[in-house]
């Protein structure tokens, strides 16, 4: 099997991925009848637009463009502490436009160009950029997937749901800026390595040309046509670009929808979830919240929007859901995923897991 690219051959030592296909055969074999209709379950177009993401921001990783770009910001940047803010702050930013998975996309392996350069904690870093991105990409409508279906389902203004979701919002980025000077020393960066200025222009001008009409289109419906226009011009200008992604990721994407969502439909959830009195907000409030770490958040809004018209404070909830445990938001796993360290997964979650329970605890106190 060794025409396999080497993020599938590595699924096999990967604990995360085992768990989740020990899931799907658990319910493969509980309600065989099930399985024909597990395509149905996978969100096709965030399938297609995660792997053009994938292939577009591996093109400017390859191309060289980060190590300049690491530099030039180091050479402005004084300390540790100046550099971690500045990084989890442009993150938290961007994702409030970009949307959160755009924004790991960009800054991740910008982030990680920069800690090769200096001695920088990359483990660190990538974590809380993670929590960068739920944390801003709460704010607006179009700043994640949960977001953009309860301003759909309810039609609320742009302008409404920013200022709906502005004090849960500021203060959890406030948090998030304090804990990040506190984790991060202010010590004095130092350049190990000297800068490379040699840039394979060629290909770095393809994934800019290509990156603003994946991202239109995808934004409109039509992410699978986006990715096959960037999957013919990788496989005919730069074959090992499509080779070097994260096929695995994509896989593991797919599992997740089909047991996540299969444990959603399972009627003895559906009654529990009937049963919660939900039509009170801190019940909806802390369901929501709760929920998100086990089935991710946007099952749960989706779920939980059939027994709720309150779109406000379910937004908080399965915002606040996405910090906690890895499956609170798929952000986290993408994070974690382009970080690639294996032991990232205790390091998210002894931040993580504490910041959830204080965001929480303030948008508790903020209904």
């Amino acid at each position: 099997m060794t025409w396999l690219p080497e993020s599938l051959r590595a699924l096999r030592r990967d604990m995360f991925f085992l768990v989740l296909l020990g899931v799907a055969v658990a319910f493969a074999i509980a309600t065989p009848s099930r399985v024909p209709s597990w395509p149905s379950l996978v969100d096709w177009p965030t399938i297609a637009a995660l792997c053009g993401l994938l292939l577009l921001t591996k093109a400017v990783e390859a191309s060289g463009a980060l190590d300049v770009a690491g530099h030039w910001l180091i050479d402005r940047t004084s300390t540790r502490r100046v550099a971690a803010l500045g990084l989890v702050a442009a993150t938290a930013l961007s994702s409030m436009l970009l949307t959160n998975d755009v924004s790991l996309f960009v800054m991740v392996p910008l982030t990680l160009s920069m800690c090769r350069i200096a001695r920088m904690p990359a483990t660190r870093l990538v974590v809380f950029e993670a929590l960068a991105v739920n944390a801003g990409s709460m704010l607006t409508p179009i700043g994640n997937p949960q977001n953009l279906f309860l301003w759909q389902q309810w039609g609320v203004g742009f302008g409404g749901f920013v200022w709906a979701m502005l004090p849960l919002a500021g203060l959890a980025l406030v948090a998030l800026l304090a804990v990040t000077a506190f984790a991060f020393p202010g010590q004095a960066l130092e350049v190990h390595e000297r800068a490379s200025h040699r840039v394979d222009r060629g290909l770095l001008v393809v994934a800019a040309v290509l990156y603003v009409p994946f991202l239109v289109l995808a934004d409109l419906g039509h992410a699978a046509w986006a990715l096959a226009g960037v999957l013919a011009t990788f496989v005919v200008f730069r074959r090992r670009i499509v080779a070097a992604i994260d096929w695995g990721l994509l896989l593991t994407f797919v599992l997740m929808f089909i047991d996540l969502r299969s444990l959603a439909a399972l009627d003895v959830v559906r009654s529990f979830l009937g049963s919660l009195g939900l039509a009170q907000a801190s019940h909806l409030y802390a369901t929501g919240a709760l929920a998100s770490q086990v089935v991710s958040n946007v099952p749960a809004a989706i779920l939980l929007a059939e027994y709720s018209h309150d779109w406000r404070t379910l937004a908080w909830a399965v915002n606040v859901g996405g910090f906690g445990f890895v499956l609170g938001s798929l952000a986290n796993l993408i994070a974690l995923r382009l970080l690639g360290e294996k032991k990232a997964w205790a390091s998210f979650h002894a931040w993580s897991v504490p910041f959830f329970v204080a965001v929480g605890l303030l948008g508790w106190w903020l209904l």
